[in-house]
């Protein structure tokens, strides 16, 4: 059977479980105990009518192919209705369901409903069941190619990997996809996102094992895209993102943000430094992201005159570079000092 063609429909509209033979023998619990409520909930007669049906079948814990029908027709009209997968599920499992079946309607459903926790909840459960992770590596591009920042899609993307976390061929191709992805938008922080996941937060993959070269790898991969696009808050992020998880200085990267905290010089030569590459032509700076780090640079060094440098570069974003957030710069300002003046 086809569940997502189970539902009787009639030109025009859907027949009502009330009118439908086979659902004469159940006893319907309405929402309210009486017929005149003081407020009210204004639902639709589809939806008013599956409610009362499907509450009926949970009281009396039926688990039936008609069930799977009810629960489908409750999960069109409200995709958030949690209680009614968790119903859907037990009874696909009660009934030995074939759950390919239902991950043919998942495919149409996650799709239609991206932003539906639920959705992708009922997902995760068949796949662990199923054990086939490799084919949704697909499907979720092709949720991306809908909505290529939705955080429930990179979600699922992420507990395909760590669940299946011994999978390598599963992982094979993870960091050439987001190499991909940041390829077509630099700016999607989700994908920039995702990418720490893989190389940082979810162990140590074979061939990655040694250390300092996937660094030095992914600090030269954030310098380039900085150098494409100064001004994109996701690349900066993750390159604090990787000195913080690996406990490195700031100050490394001194030479390559300076660059970045200046007015760009028109009269500036064409510099090809793979390294440190240099702001590009018509780049908007000085940057606000490179300003904050250096700042970072200074504070993290801890004595008395990095503090002050920090403290003159905040000033600049309260006062000019970045007045929007002037409040939190000025207590930035105010906090450092006070430590500095405090006794040890």
């Amino acid at each position: 059977m086809t569940l997502s063609r189970s539902i009787s429909e009639e030109d025009d509209g859907p027949i009502l479980f009330a009118d439908r033979p086979e659902w004469s023998d159940v006893v319907t619990t309405p929402q309210y105990e009486t017929d005149q409520p003081i407020a009210p909930i204004l639902y639709s007669p589809e939806y008013k009518d599956a409610s009362d049906y499907f509450r009926a079948i949970v009281a009396s814990q039926e688990r039936s192919e008609r069930v799977l029908e009810l629960t489908e027709r409750l999960i069109r009209l409200n995709p958030a209705h949690y209680t009614a997968w968790q119903y859907r599920y037990e009874t696909l499992l009660a009934l030995s369901s074939p759950l390919e079946t239902e991950l043919e309607l998942m495919n149409e459903l996650a799709v239609k409903y991206l932003k539906t926790y639920q959705v992708w909840h009922h997902r995760r459960l068949l796949i662990t069941q199923l054990r086939t992770p490799q084919p949704e590596l697909k499907f979720v591009e092709k949720c991306l190619q809908v909505d290529s920042k939705n955080y429930h899609t990179w979600s699922y993307r992420q507990w395909l990997l760590s669940h299946f976390v011994d999978d390598e061929d599963l992982w094979r191709g993870e960091l050439d996809f987001i190499e991909n992805t940041i390829g077509d938008d630099v700016r999607n922080n989700s994908a920039w996102h995702h990418r720490h996941f893989a190389v940082f937060g979810c162990g140590v993959r074979p061939g990655e094992e040694d250390r300092a070269r996937v660094v030095k790898r992914e600090l030269t991969f954030t310098k380039q895209n900085i150098s494409l696009a100064p001004n994109n808050p996701s690349a900066w992020n993750y390159l604090r993102g990787i000195l913080d998880t690996m406990k490195l200085p700031y100050s490394l990267l001194t030479q390559f943000v300076k660059p970045y905290t200046v007015p760009l010089d028109p009269k500036r030569m064409d510099i090809v430094d793979l390294e440190n590459p240099p702001p590009p032509p018509g780049a908007q700076l000085p940057c606000v992201h490179a300003i904050e780090f250096l700042a970072d640079i200074h504070e993290q060094a801890g004595d008395k005159d990095n503090i002050l440098k920090a403290v003159e570069l905040w000033r600049s974003l309260a006062n000019e570079h970045d007045t929007i957030r002037g409040k939190y710069w000025e207590r930035r300002i105010r906090d450092a000092l006070n430590a500095s003046t405090s006794p040890a």
